[in-house]
């Protein structure tokens, strides 16, 4: 029997190979892993630290962009009260148009003077078939109730909100790199057909022609003088969003002071609450990376 088991030994185990492909190895399970295995394992290698401060200052474009559309309610509120008559919304229309195209000359060193006059021809054709369309507007939802036009209309503008690109701007700026996305285009829709909605409910031609181009400037024009501040001077961006939300407030406060509670929780609650809970979560963040993630490529496919 000895004599035997000297004749024939028994076989030595083979190694085992970390291998991709090739089935599997004799003596080893499927899904065996050598002792090795975790030693490469790294925990929250990709976990980014948040500073409170930075990600307030962030929050601020939003509840800038908050102020901006409750001063859009603000002015419709007034108009459907009769308190803004024809004149005075075109004179604010003027304003606005005025203070945009000067913003755009003061922090803008891409803005040429033919990218200039290319502006100015486009805004004077949507002008003109704002002012040749504005009769349909005013018949468009003649035969529906103003209770269904205020709903609608309150749930256009928050779809606006949640969908709103609040990093860019839904008309590209000079030497932006970036296109806008789908749901920026998605949100300015909605706003669009909010403005139309509300501007159905007003008297007269000259109203509904001066109301869209107020609605109009701001939603699709603001979102761009907001951006191009904000990249003149991160500084100038704060004081501007900071003085806005001051004059929102002031209004709404006058139209009615449970708007104003509510106005100012919403703020408060963006510009505070919600970086605070972001930092916090951030605290449970926990990520594993080792050999059994996939493959990432380290260098930009397009190039």
């Amino acid at each position: 029997m000895d004599n035997d088991n000297a004749e024939h030994p028994s076989p030595t185990r083979p190694k085992w190979r970390k291998v991709a492909y090739g089935g599997m190895q004799p003596g080893f399970d499927d899904n065996h892993t050598g002792e090795s295995f975790l030693e490469d394992m790294v925990m929250n290698a990709n976990v980014v630290k948040r500073d409170m401060l930075k990600v307030m200052q962030d929050s601020v474009s939003i509840s800038e962009y908050l102020c901006i559309v409750a001063l859009v309610g603000l002015v419709w509120t007034y108009t459907l009260r009769s308190n803004l008559n024809e004149t005075s919304l075109l004179y604010l229309d003027v304003s606005l148009l005025g203070s945009g195209f000067l913003v755009l000359l003061l922090t803008e060193e891409m803005l040429s003077l033919n990218l200039l006059l290319h502006y100015f021809l486009n805004i004077s054709f949507f002008t003109t078939g704002l002012f040749v369309l504005a009769p349909i507007y005013q018949t468009l939802t003649r035969s529906i109730s103003s209770d269904s036009i205020s709903a609608v209309t309150v749930s256009l503008l928050v779809l606006h909100l949640f969908l709103h690109d609040y990093s860019g701007s839904t008309v590209r700026a000079p030497g932006a790199l970036k296109n806008p996305t789908l749901t920026s285009f998605i949100s300015l829709n909605a706003s669009i057909v909010a403005s139309v909605f509300m501007a159905s409910r007003l008297p007269s031609r000259l109203h509904v022609f001066a109301i869209m181009l107020f609605s109009l400037q701001v939603f699709l024009f603001a979102p761009l003088v907001t951006y191009c501040i904000k990249k003149y001077s991160f500084r100038l961006h704060l004081c501007f969003s900071f003085s806005l939300m001051a004059v929102t407030l002031a209004f709404v406060y006058t139209l009615h002071g449970l708007l104003f509670v509510l106005l100012l929780g919403l703020l408060v609650f963006v510009t505070v609450v919600c970086p605070y809970c972001l930092i916090r979560l951030q605290e449970y963040k926990f990520e594993i990376n080792g050999p059994w993630d996939e493959a990432k490529l380290c260098f930009d496919i397009t190039d």
